[in-house]
C-alpha cells in the first residue's frame, strides 16, 4: 500500500513545483532520504518516514482535518460547519478564483452533491454585510491568507435564493415554489421597506409582490430588491442562485415544459441581464440548459461546465485531499477501494476529482457504499435509457462491459428535443456525473465535440445495474424464472416465462409520444440484453453482436468457469412473406447458428462444442416462441 502513498507524494510534489531541499526542510528528514524515496529507490520506506512526507506536502489541507473532526452529514451551512469545528475541506481558494474572474455572471454545471450548495453558502457568508462576525469564520483558512481578500470581506449587499425546493409535478406548483421563495427574500429584507430611501412608488410595487402576484410583478421582483439594496447600502448587488435548473427537470419530466422556460425566461432576463444593480452573480445546477429556452438573452453569461472548467478543482475533493482525509480518519489502508468506487470525475483539466457526498459518508460510516446513487434523482435518466434508440441501449451494454463508447457532447442540453438527440443523452449524463470524457477524438470547431466516453466509477455501475434490474422486477414480471430455466435448458418453462416478461415490459422500452411497432421488438430485446448482463455477470461474460465464424450472432453467454455450458441466441421478427409460422422462424434463425458457425468463437476460447447451447428466439408482437 506504500506504493500508492509514495505515488501520491511525487505527484503532489510536481503539482506544487517543489524541490526536494524545500521537502526536506519541511519534513525534517534528510535532503538524500527525501531524494531516494521520492525517485522510488527505497523498496519499502519506513511508516514515520512516509507520514513525514505527507505532513510536509498535504500540510494545508490536513489544518483543516486536523483529528478525525465530527462528520455532519447533509450540513451545508459554511458557519454552522466551521463554528461547530465538523469535518470540511478548505475550499476557500474558489472565492479569490471567482473574484478575479470579473465576470459579471456565472454558471457552474456540477453533479449533484458535490459540495454547490456549500461553497454557494460560503459565498454568502464572505461577501455579504449581514452576517455578524462573519470574518472570524475564514481565519485560518487559505483565503484569508490574502490580505486583499480581508479588506473586501463582508462589503456586499448578497442575495442568496435557491430553487433546490422547486419540485412541484405540474406548473401551478412549480411556479408558486418560485414565488414563495421571492417572497421569502422579500420577508427576510422587509427593513428596506422602512429606509429613508423609499418612496410611495416604491412600496406601491413592493405591496404588489406577494404569493399572489402576476407574471410580469414576478419578472420584476428580484431586480427590483437590488434596486432598493443598491440605494440603501450604496453597493451593487451580489446574486446567488442555487440550484437554478432543478424546476427545468421537474418541467420536463412532468411535461409542462413550456409554461416554465418561459416564466423563468423573463425572471433572469430582469434579473441578470437588464439589471443596473448587480455586481455579480452566480448560478449553480447540474446542467446548461439551451439558450434558447431560458438563456436567450443573457450575452454575458461565463459558463463553467465538466468540460471547460476554470473552477476545477473548487468543486469536489481532489485527491490530494481524499489522500489527507483517509489519514486523517485512520483508513488510508483503504485509498484503493476508495478510489475505485468514488473517483473518475473529470473537470476541465483535473483528472482525478472525487464524489464528495460519496467519500465523506464512506468516511463517517467506514463502510463502501452506493451513497450518491441513494441520492441522486435518477428519473429522467432512466427513462431516457429506457426508452432511448437502440444505439443507445447497445453502447449501455459496452459501458457496463467496462468499455468505452464514441459520443457526441453539446455545450448545451435542448431538453425538448432530448428524446429525439442521442447526443443530448449523452450530453445529461456527462453532466449529471454518470459518464466521463476520457479522450477527446475531434478537433472540429463547433457546439458539438466528439468524446470517448466510460462509466465514472463503480458506484455509477452500480447505480445503471441497479435501474435495469428495475426493468424487469414486479409481481407479473417472470425475468429471473426466465433464466433460471435458461441456464437448466428447460425450453417448456423458458417460453412460458419468456411470453410473460414480454408481455409485461414490451411497452416501457418505447417512448410512449412516439412508439413504435416496427422497433418495439428490437428495443425489447436490447433491454432484455442489459438485464442478462446485469443479471448473470458473475458467471458469465454476455456479449451481443459480436462477429463469430462468418457473421454477427445476436447474444453469446461465455462461462467465466471452465466446464459450464454456453449459450448463443438468436432473435428473429417473424416474416409472414418468408415464414408460414413462428416455428419456421425459430427454425430459421437455429439454421443461421449452424450455417453461420456461431460456436467459432467460444471454441477458439476453449469451450467444449458439446457445452454449447443454441437457442433461437421469433417475435410476432409480444408473443414470444422459443426453439
Amino acid at each position: 500500500m506504500s506504493d500508492s502513498r509514495i505515488d501520491m507524494l511525487i505527484k503532489e510534489k510536481s503539482n506544487r513545483q517543489l524541490t526536494y531541499g524545500e521537502i526536506a526542510q519541511s519534513s525534517g528528514l534528510s535532503l538524500s532520504t527525501v531524494q531516494k524515496v521520492l525517485e522510488g529507490k527505497v523498496a519499502s520506506p519506513r511508516s514515520e518516514t512516509i507520514e513525514a512526507l505527507e505532513s510536509a506536502l498535504f500540510g494545508d489541507i490536513h489544518y483543516s482535518l486536523m483529528g478525525q473532526r465530527e462528520i455532519s452529514i447533509g450540513n451545508q451551512d459554511f458557519e454552522a460547519i466551521v463554528r461547530n469545528g465538523y469535518f470540511y475541506i478548505d475550499k476557500t481558494c474558489f472565492i479569490r478564483n471567482w473574484w478575479e474572474s470579473a465576470d459579471v455572471v456565472t454558471l457552474i454545471t456540477r453533479p449533484r452533491r458535490f459540495g454547490k450548495t456549500l461553497n454557494m453558502s460560503m459565498l454568502d457568508y464572505f461577501f455579504s454585510n449581514r452576517h455578524e462576525n462573519s470574518a472570524e469564520l475564514f481565519e485560518g483558512l487559505e483565503i484569508w491568507k490574502d490580505e486583499k481578500y480581508r479588506t473586501i470581506q463582508g462589503r456586499f449587499p448578497v442575495l442568496f435564493i435557491s430553487f433546490a425546493a422547486v419540485k412541484g409535478n405540474n406548473y401551478d406548483t412549480a411556479r408558486q415554489q418560485i414565488i414563495q421563495e421571492i417572497v421569502a427574500l422579500y420577508r427576510s429584507n422587509d427593513y428596506l421597506i422602512h429606509s429613508e430611501q423609499v418612496n410611495d412608488m416604491d412600496r406601491q410595487f413592493w405591496d404588489m409582490v406577494g404569493y399572489d402576484m402576476n407574471d410580469a410583478t414576478a419578472a420584476s421582483a428580484i431586480r427590483y430588491l437590488c434596486e432598493l439594496m443598491s440605494r440603501y447600502y450604496g453597493s451593487k448587488v451580489l446574486v446567488l442562485l442555487d440550484e437554478y435548473d432543478t424546476p427545468i427537470h421537474e418541467a420536463y419530466t412532468e411535461g409542462f415544459w413550456d409554461q416554465m422556460t418561459s416564466f423563468i425566461r423573463n425572471l433572469f432576463n430582469a434579473t441578470f441581464k437588464t439589471n443596473p444593480f448587480l455586481e455579480r452573480a452566480i448560478l449553480t445546477g447540474i446542467t446548461r440548459v439551451s439558450k434558447e429556452s431560458i438563456f436567450s438573452d443573457l450575452n454575458n453569461l461565463k459558463i463553467d461546465s465538466m468540460i471547460g472548467a476554470r473552477y476545477d478543482k473548487d468543486f469536489g475533493f481532489t485527491e490530494a485531499e481524499v489522500r489527507a482525509a483517509l489519514s486523517a480518519y485512520g483508513l488510508s489502508d483503504q485509498y484503493e477501494a476508495v478510489k475505485e468506487w468514488y473517483d473518475g470525475f473529470r473537470i476541465g483539466d483535473s483528472l482525478d476529482i472525487y464524489n464528495p457526498w460519496s467519500v465523506t459518508r464512506y468516511l463517517d460510516a467506514g463502510v463502501l457504499d452506493n451513497y450518491w446513487a441513494n441520492t441522486s434523482e435518477n428519473s429522467m435518466v432512466e427513462k431516457l435509457i429506457r426508452e432511448g434508440g437502440i444505439d443507445v441501449k447497445k453502447d449501455m451494454e459496452s459501458l457496463l462491459a467496462g468499455e468505452s463508447v464514441s459520443a457526441l457532447i453539446d455545450n448545451e442540453i435542448v431538453f425538448d428535443l432530448i428524446d429525439r438527440n442521442e447526443s443530448g443523452i449523452y450530453s445529461l449524463l456527462l453532466a449529471a456525473g454518470y459518464l466521463k470524457a476520457e479522450q477527446r477524438q475531434d478537433d472540429t470547431p463547433g457546439v458539438r465535440k466528439k468524446f470517448s466516453m466510460s462509466l465514472t466509477n463503480l458506484e455509477v455501475k452500480h447505480v445503471f445495474e441497479d435501474m435495469i434490474k428495475r426493468w424487469f422486477e414486479g409481481d407479473n414480471v417472470r425475468y429471473n424464472d426466465f433464466i433460471k430455466a435458461l441456464l437448466l435448458n428447460d425450453l417448456k418453462y423458458m417460453n412460458r416465462f419468456m411470453n410473460e416478461v414480454a408481455e409485461n415490459t414490451f411497452s416501457i422500452f418505447d417512448s410512449g409520444s412516439r412508439p413504435s411497432v416496427k422497433t418495439e421488438p428490437e428495443k425489447f430485446y436490447h433491454g432484455f440484453v442489459l438485464g442478462l448482463i446485469v443479471e448473470l455477470q458473475d458467471k458469465y461474460h454476455v456479449r451481443s453482436n459480436r462477429e463469430s465464424g462468418f457473421g454477427r450472432y445476436d447474444v453469446c453467454l461465455e462461462p467465466r468457469e471452465p466446464g459450464m455450458p454456453a449459450y448463443i441466441l438468436e432473435f428473429k421478427v417473424h416474416d409472414p412473406d418468408d415464414e408460414d409460422s413462428l416455428e419456421d422462424t425459430v427454425q430459421k434463425a437455429l439454421e443461421q447458428i449452424r450455417e453461420k458457425n456461431y460456436d467459432a468463437d467460444l471454441i477458439a476460447r476453449g469451450v467444449k462444442k458439446k457445452d454449447i447451447h443454441h437457442y433461437g428466439f421469433a417475435f410476432e408482437g409480444k408473443k414470444v416462441l422459443i426453439g
